[in-house]
């Protein structure tokens, strides 16, 4: 095991309507920034709400010139930004014994999506273009990069903007998250980014770390039928769907078949309607449950290059633990203890003994 890193004094800043401001940075008490794959980033914040002002005695941020509903609020880490979105809610904490305190919640511009329910069909269309032209319904630069089947039928019933692109998001194994004003989704199977490399006694402070079959499988059916050809549709998926992301390691679905029994699944809900989606569907729902096999939670450094949907490569954790990750939840916590990155990272595969 390395040596223990030295932990360093480290304060994020502030921006407001991107204009830094530093007396938030230098009244930070609390920093809580959450990150998930696939999901909306939001930011607690909580400051000092006490002191001079205008050569008096007050509350510093009730007059809402500084931070007031619907601001753009960047936390920047140096010069990385770590969260980009928008005040959506202000509380007035006045705790026993001590000074007033105001705290900041927003969300990135997922938030938009989140709030925008309604049914409609999109019809010979890509998932691409669906995703595509989601964005520009709310005036964000799409940064799309999915391969798939043109779909005859999709229909959103019902539903938020963001839960219908996140439910075709896991249909396809990719991952949706929006950086600004630019939507992005890219599939996960593809992503090709260098990990980052972090090893435990130096910038991963402390891991957790659990290998679990009770949730594998070693094939996932998908069924269907082709309205056109009239004919059933049917795709088996196995472990050579995550073939690529295993490099030495083996499979839960491997460490199942050879130690307890062969566990099929079918997946029961929703009709596809062409070879090429019957296979996507099968394929995701296998991926979706095998990079579930081995599943840690850590504290690192902060490092900016930590964000939902990256790669980690840890080292340090023995045989059976080392190797690459993929982080599936990212939280930038700042407190007394100072700024740290917690995290939840998965992986398909175990080392070999």
């Amino acid at each position: 095991m390395n040596a223990p890193a030295t932990i360093k004094d480290a304060r994020p800043t502030f921006l407001i309507e991107g204009s830094e401001e530093v007396e938030l940075g230098r009244g930070l008490i609390a920093l809580s920034i959450i990150e998930e794959a696939g999901g909306p980033s939001r930011c607690e914040a909580t400051f000092g709400n006490w002191g001079t002002k205008d050569q008096t005695k007050d509350f510093l941020y009730f007059d809402r010139r500084t931070l007031d509903f619907g601001k753009g609020m960047q936390v920047r880490y140096g010069t990385d930004t770590v969260f980009d979105g928008r005040i959506m809610a202000l509380e007035g904490h006045f705790p026993e014994g001590s000074a007033p305190e105001i705290v900041v919640l927003a969300d990135d511009r997922l938030q938009d999506l989140r709030m925008t329910r309604r049914s409609r069909v999109f019809e010979d269309m890509s998932d691409a273009a669906v995703f595509q032209r989601v964005a520009q319904d709310h005036g964000l630069q799409p940064d799309v990069q999915l391969q798939g089947p043109t779909h005859k039928v999709l229909a959103q019933v019902n539903q938020s903007d963001l839960a219908f692109l996140q439910g075709r998001a896991r249909a396809i194994d990719a991952e949706l998250h929006v950086g600004g004003r630019t939507l992005r989704a890219k599939s996960r199977a593809r992503a090709s980014s260098s990990p980052v490399e972090l090893s435990y006694g130096a910038a991963l402070r402390s891991f957790r770390v659990t290998a679990d079959l009770a949730h594998q499988r070693t094939a996932v059916k998908a069924t269907g039928w082709d309205p056109e050809d009239k004919r059933a549709l049917s795709y088996e998926a196995t472990d050579s769907a995550i073939q690529a992301e295993l490099g030495n390691d083996e499979s839960g679905a491997s460490v199942l078949r050879a130690k307890l029994s062969e566990r099929k699944e079918v997946v029961a809900h929703g009709v596809t309607w062409s070879d090429g989606e019957t296979q996507a569907r099968a394929e995701a729902h296998f991926r979706h449950g095998a990079r579930r096999f081995v599943v840690g939670e850590g504290v690192a450094a902060p490092d900016a290059q930590l964000r939902a949907g990256a790669r980690v490569k840890l080292d340090g954790l023995g045989a059976l633990f080392n190797g690459t990750y993929h982080l599936a939840e990212v939280r930038w916590l700042f407190d007394e203890g100072g700024l740290r990155v917690e995290f939840r990272a998965e992986r398909a595969g175990i080392g070999r003994p």
